[in-house]
């Protein structure tokens, strides 16, 4: 009986840890940036986010994070860094990697390993795949193709049919690649060109526009100088006059394309506010609420203390600030549901399902994670509203959750109604003015000897007319025979099979 209650009381305390709704020890989580700051999502840009829902975590829920930071430079290292991770303790939880080809390796890794991974990042179409290869990653923001949808549902609204897609394609992180090969693989039932040019070589613009004539829409992807010199040649061309509509998309929150976006401060100023009236920018949705304002502001002063100087537009709060300071909210959230299941935080397959189909209330507002571990998107559509002023207001929202367009009181009907086909005014020199004359000239000839060969075909047709009728009255005696002949050898050869 002693024996019995000495082990009755053993079952009880390896029991108690396992019952209780806090993790036995620190949560060890490895976090995958790049240590560059001319990253958006750098270690030193997105650290302060992570530290700043790690306090909020501790303080309110108990909850304890021991927090890691490894190197994604050069490509390979994080795999490597996690591959290292085998013969000692692993990671409860992986924080990134962002960019796609660092983000494969180290999300089908931990995969193996039962380790939930979650990202702001590693938003191409690829990731979808959660049944084989990346069983346990959560993407915390919307990846490209939840952007796409609003593409499709903006195409349906407006009743557009034919698109051109221009992309900077740097072929090493190919961003915009990823961007737009979401757009084109839900455009299956539209006419879609793509052309695509190196960030280092001059635009070859006149190549780039030969075919718009039949292209209601141009959506782009680059940088923004790329996109003012793109929007001036085609402003040049006459083709912001409403015959084209003209997109670019800034995913990112990181650069406006906004209030004063053309602007260089050079003699093109003028022509680049009026191209860019004809411009429409897709970005993500923002929110504004008292928790967001005070985050924003803590990242501010985070970036200041650390003396973050050698990155351009550091002060903003992007898509990753806030991504993955909610990786955090969601991952603590999964947690403790596992916990109070019976479950530890080493059940990282567990864990895993507890972040998907389910909704939180993040830093910016309410996150949306759809049954396959992806976010919902929310995507607003910019238009410049005040073409004096070269101002932008936001003239429509998507909801990626219901899958709703949603148009607002800037919104101008207008302003997104094609316009009658015009040829395109491209300048052509004196040698293609002669080749049209040429053109002209040989349509009109064929088809005057298309006339006389349709007048001589008539005269053909009625003399060998004439001819057959002579020919039948004259075999008349025999068709009765040979009618007769067709029929038995139709009868004979049924019967045979």
């Amino acid at each position: 009986m002693q024996h019995f209650t000495e082990l009755c009381v053993l079952f009880l305390m390896i029991l108690t840890p396992v019952l209780s709704n806090k993790p036995t020890g620190d949560v060890d989580v490895l976090v995958f940036l790049p240590q560059n700051n001319s990253f958006m999502f750098s270690q030193a840009r997105v650290a302060p986010a992570i530290r700043y829902a790690q306090e909020r975590l501790e303080a309110e829920f108990g909850l304890r994070f021991r927090v890691h930071f490894e190197n994604t430079d050069p490509a390979n290292q994080a795999l490597f860094a996690l591959a290292d991770r085998s013969c000692g303790p692993r990671p409860d939880l992986i924080l990134g990697p962002v960019r796609e080809y660092e983000a494969a390796g180290v999300v089908r890794l931990a995969s193996h390993w039962n380790i939930p991974v979650i990202s702001a990042g590693a938003l191409a179409i690829a990731f979808r795949n959660k049944r084989s290869e990346y069983t346990q990653l959560t993407r915390i923001a919307p990846s490209y193709m939840k952007m796409a949808e609003t593409f499709a549902v903006v195409f349906e609204h407006f009743a557009w049919k034919s698109a051109l897609l221009l992309m900077e394609d740097d072929m090493t992180e190919r961003d915009c690649y990823f961007t737009l090969e979401a757009v084109f693989h839900l455009m299956d039932d539209y006419t879609v060109k793509t052309y695509s040019f190196p960030p280092e070589e001059p635009l070859r613009t006149d190549e780039m526009f030969q075919d718009i004539h039949d292209t209601e829409v141009v959506i782009m992807c680059a940088g923004a100088d790329r996109v003012r010199e793109i929007m001036l040649a085609a402003h040049k061309r006459q083709l912001t006059n409403g015959s084209c509509m003209f997109f670019n998309v800034d995913l990112f929150n990181a650069s406006s394309y906004g209030n004063g976006s053309w602007q260089r401060g050079d003699e093109y100023d003028d022509d680049a506010r009026k191209a860019y009236s004809s411009l429409n920018t897709v970005t993500l949705l923002k929110t504004v609420k008292p928790e967001y304002e005070n985050f924003s502001v803590e990242m501010r002063k985070s970036m200041e203390r650390v003396g973050l100087y050698d990155c351009s537009d550091c002060g903003n709060v992007n898509m990753f600030l806030e991504g993955f300071h909610d990786a955090m909210l969601l991952y603590a959230i999964a947690l403790h549901e596992a916990l109070k299941n019976g479950y530890n935080k080493k059940n990282g397959t567990e864990i895993t399902s507890h972040m998907w189909n389910r909704t939180f209330e993040g830093i910016a507002g309410q996150v949306s994670i759809d049954v396959n571990g992806d976010r919902n998107g929310d995507f607003s559509l910019m238009a410049m509203t005040n073409v004096e002023a070269g101002s932008y207001e936001v003239v429509a929202n998507y909801f990626g959750v219901n899958k709703t367009f949603q148009l607002l009181s800037a919104f101008d009907s207008r302003r997104f109604t094609v316009k009658g086909r015009q040829e395109v005014n491209q300048e052509l020199p004196q040698t293609s003015c002669e080749l049209g004359v040429s053109a002209l000239t040989g349509v009109t000839v064929g088809a005057l000897l298309g006339a006389v060969m349709l007048v001589a075909f008539y005269f053909f047709r009625k003399n060998y007319r004439i001819t057959i009728q002579r020919r039948s009255r004259a075999d008349e005696p025999y068709c009765g025979k040979h009618h007769q002949l067709r029929e038995d050898s139709i009868k004979s050869h049924f019967s045979a099979a």
